[in-house]
């Protein structure tokens, strides 16, 4: 049976203090899409696309597809992407992509979040979340989150988490069709060891 008969079940759900990441499923459609419309001209210019190539399509159709594709990522072990949720409420995504195993055991964190909530400190939270799963059910070894040097928004997230600053890498990234210098930010599974009471009661742990 294909993916797109299958019950709307979320494969994997993680939970901080206040938000819920999960999987993303057809059903989860038609808040993402007005989170998308409502923040088109806050988030577009932050993300990855080729010079010339049009806009992602974002139809019915294409959402379900790429919840696949994640199904698909997640299944294989290369890529996790969740739904940011609070209260029930869709808000953001964040995802650890691009994992690699062998001798490098690496992956990388993205995120978005709706305006509406930014500097709530959601955003920080998820990302303390996925580092805890990166960390302590996958094994990874490092993981890391590049930015655009003038993406403040972005710096605050890592910045109130403690990030490592590793330094600028050159042209890292094709960003709205140029190529975007990111500074690039990491931990590694030393640092969480040592860190990782003081993230879980800054940010997971209840209150």
């Amino acid at each position: 049976m294909s993916l797109r008969h299958q019950p709307a079940v979320r494969s994997l759900e993680l939970t901080g203090r206040r938000v819920r990441l999960a999987t993303l499923v057809e059903a989860d459609y038609p808040a993402w899409l007005e989170v998308r419309n409502r923040c088109r001209d806050w988030l577009v210019p932050w993300e990855p696309r080729s010079k010339g190539a049009p806009l992602p399509a974002e139809d019915h159709a294409s959402f379900t597809a790429r919840c696949a594709m994640r199904e698909r990522e997640r299944q294989l072990g290369s890529g996790f992407g969740f739904g940011i949720f609070l209260e029930g409420r869709f808000v953001g995504e964040v995802t650890l992509s691009s994992i690699l195993r062998g001798p490098f055991q690496n992956g990388s964190i993205g995120y978005w979040i709706d305006k509406d909530v930014a500097g709530e400190g959601l955003t920080p939270e998820a990302v303390v979340v996925v580092l805890q799963f990166a960390f302590q059910t996958l094994r990874l070894h490092r993981v890391e989150v590049a930015i655009i040097p003038r993406n403040t928004a972005s710096h605050r997230v890592v910045e109130k988490i403690g990030l490592r600053n590793e330094g600028v890498a050159l042209g890292f990234l094709e960003i709205n069709g140029e190529w975007e210098d990111h500074v690039r930010y990491a931990m590694t599974s030393e640092e969480w060891a040592v860190r990782a009471h003081e993230l879980r009661t800054l940010w997971l742990d209840p209150s």
